[in-house]
């Protein structure tokens, strides 16, 4: 995957959540925690596996609220406790050619944290069709949404 001149294949999220970064990181490693509020409104989970370190695994069917299931795999390669999540992300099909780059950040200010979700996709048309197909920017929004209101009641 080209990782120049990214900006027209990126989907970026942020949001301050009023809470320290090391709870903020709890919430989003834990698995305990993670199943409360991962993905957008209206969604449940079913995990099936998760570790999170480099290499580690993370299989979970979303429920939607349209009682479509969605597959997902999680492959982690970089987990900088607090500061930093990468992974590649895919529908845990062999090959996916929906499968995208993700990075989370997690920036403490003043006692808050800045969250950053970064969506790298292969092409243009990938990112596009994820934005049009899933809800993707909205669906983003919605669950560091979920997430800050999980943390603010931890």
């Amino acid at each position: 995957m080209d990782t120049n001149n990214t900006k027209d294949r990126e989907i970026v999220i942020t949001r301050t959540i009023n809470a320290p970064r090391e709870l903020v990181w709890k919430a989003w490693t834990e698995p305990d925690h993670l199943i409360k509020w991962w993905g957008p409104n209206g969604f449940t989970n079913t995990f099936h596996e998760i570790e999170i370190k480099p290499g580690g695994v993370w299989r979970f069917t979303m429920h939607g609220p349209d009682k479509v299931d969605y597959p997902n795999k999680i492959i982690f390669l970089e987990v900088v406790k607090p500061e930093r999540l990468v992974f590649r992300h895919n529908s845990d099909k062999e090959n996916d050619p929906e499968e995208f780059l993700s990075t989370i950040t997690f920036e403490e200010e003043n006692g808050k944290t800045k969250v950053t979700m970064s969506s790298l996709f292969p092409s243009v048309e990938q990112r596009q069709l994820v934005i049009e197909k899933y809800g993707a920017i909205e669906g983003g929004n919605q669950t560091l949404g979920r997430l800050d209101a999980y943390v603010t009641q931890m």
